[in-house]
């Protein structure tokens, strides 16, 4: 099933291109979708911070229960809770492969593992949600390395989208990367005022 519309639809609502191919289409028109796109909208308090939390959930494609599950995580960071927030989904399995240039999006990066393609450390590692640490090494699994998508990011045809982050270490050629170190806030390609989602969950 062909899920471009959907997707560009959501990028729409929530004024961020989610995939590539969204970026054209929300060049053409960037408001809201529906016949009322347009129009003059009244954001409460609650609004803007109900839409941040939104852009930020849908970023990385979690459910409103994971995204809450992280936050609790973020709390109990010494620092800014944001910010640690951000980080501790972008240490997220799935989010790591496309930023390694080893997917084209979040949705394809995810797929990625949940069909066992990806091994952390040797090991079959089928959960997105996998949280991975420094100095572990990630890569495709062998017997996955002749598909089509692994040829294309070997090619580099992903990497195209954004520049490779400095806490990563990528092998394109091997298919592997490896976590150097955790992110800082400002590093992670993530649209989001992360304040306004600390204040959404803090009401």
């Amino acid at each position: 099933m062909n899920q471009s519309r959907p997707k560009v639809k959501k990028s729409r609502a929530l004024g961020i291109a989610l995939t590539p191919k969204a970026v054209k289409y929300f060049e053409q028109r960037p408001y809201p979708p529906g016949e009322h796109g347009r129009g003059r909208k009244q954001n409460s308090d609650y609004k803007v911070r109900l839409l941040e939390k939104q852009r930020l959930r849908a970023q990385y494609d979690i459910s409103e229960r994971q995204m809450a599950r992280a936050y609790d995580r973020a709390r109990k960071v010494e620092g800014k809770t944001g910010e640690a927030l951000i980080v501790e989904l972008e240490r997220r399995l799935d989010a790591l492969v496309l930023r390694a240039g080893l997917a084209r999006t979040i949705y394809q990066a995810r797929q990625m593992v949940v069909h066992g393609h990806i091994a952390v450390n040797e090991r079959k590692v089928d959960k997105p949600s996998f949280r991975v640490r420094p100095d572990d090494v990630v890569q495709v699994r062998e017997r996955s390395r002749d598909k089509h998508p692994f040829q294309v990011a070997r090619e580099g045809g992903y990497a195209g989208e954004g520049e490779t982050p400095r806490y990563l270490q990528v092998n394109l050629q091997a298919l592997a990367f490896r976590l150097d170190r955790d992110p800082n806030r400002k590093e992670i390609p993530v649209i989001c005022d992360e304040q306004l989602v600390v204040e959404y969950y803090a009401r």
